[in-house]
């Protein structure tokens, strides 16, 4: 990943920053507690949300720390990466339903600071011009959180999606939506937020675990830039920090100068 940083109103000016713990847990840990740093930095952080299975860990862990400490997330906003068209908000394969349930009314962080988009919305366009615009009235995200799909997309961002995109209807590849699992059949279309709203965020934060996903963090990280590989995108923002666990990591080529770049990082105290 390219770049020399840029000033941001969370901290210090960073690089991207490539994290790899022993496994999974201690990665997901690492995570909460970089999250909990953002709410300290600025109470009002703006939040971009993540639903799925690799946050589970992340949330329960802010979660647990974070519910009965007065507050550090309540002066917050979040807005969900996307949503399922066809379900309700309330439906609980929804993933405002997973939010709400296992981030958002854990730390405190009200319904009224809590959007998504509409799956309901009988006009979809205007839906994502809504969400767009809602977005910039909060004053444009400090914080997204992402997860990483096997075929290397973001929020859902499938590939051959344009790398400028903002919030838009999206077809899911049928691969993805078997990917959550779920017992009843998943729609296979979703409103979700553009490679360019994420990239407009001030940071990012990736998460990956697993050896399903050695191939696509090889991709995003060390291969070229491509609409083909969505999250590739991501060597292009000044301020991303991706977590992995050794066995996503695995087919890094420079997984070792990773490594000893965060042994040193953290003991010169960055």
């Amino acid at each position: 990943m390219p770049g020399r940083g840029r000033r941001n109103t969370l901290g210090r000016e960073d690089d991207v920053r490539i994290v790899i713990e022993s496994s999974a847990e201690a990665g997901a840990a690492f995570a909460a507690q970089w999250v909990a740093r953002q709410a300290v930095r600025r109470p009002e952080c703006v939040l971009a949300l993540a639903a799925g299975s690799t946050m589970l860990p992340v949330y329960a862990a802010i979660a647990a720390a974070h519910a009965g400490n007065g507050g550090l997330f309540t002066r917050c906003r979040a807005f969900d990466l996307d949503e399922y068209v066809g379900l309700a908000g309330d439906d609980p394969r929804s993933f405002r339903h997973f939010v709400r349930s296992h981030f958002t009314a854990r730390v405190g962080i009200a319904d009224a600071a809590h959007d998504a988009p509409n799956g309901l919305a009988v006009d979809l366009e205007a839906e994502c011009a809504r969400y767009e615009a809602a977005i910039e009235a909060a004053g444009g995200l400090d914080v997204a959180v992402l997860g990483l799909g096997r075929n290397g997309h973001l929020a859902f961002n499938e590939p051959g999606v344009s790398l400028a995109g903002r919030t838009r209807v999206e077809v899911l590849m049928r691969s993805e939506v078997l990917e959550f699992g779920e017992p009843s059949p998943l729609p296979r279309v979703a409103i979700t937020m553009g490679v360019g709203t994420i990239l407009a965020a001030r940071r990012c934060l990736v998460l990956a675990f697993g050896s399903h996903k050695e191939r696509a963090v090889a991709e995003m990280l060390e291969g070229a830039v491509t609409s083909m590989v969505p999250a590739s995108a991501l060597q292009l923002h000044s301020d991303t920090t991706v977590v992995l666990d050794d066995a996503a990591a695995a087919l890094l080529v420079n997984a070792a100068h990773y490594r000893e770049a965060e042994a040193l990082r953290r003991e010169m105290g960055w």
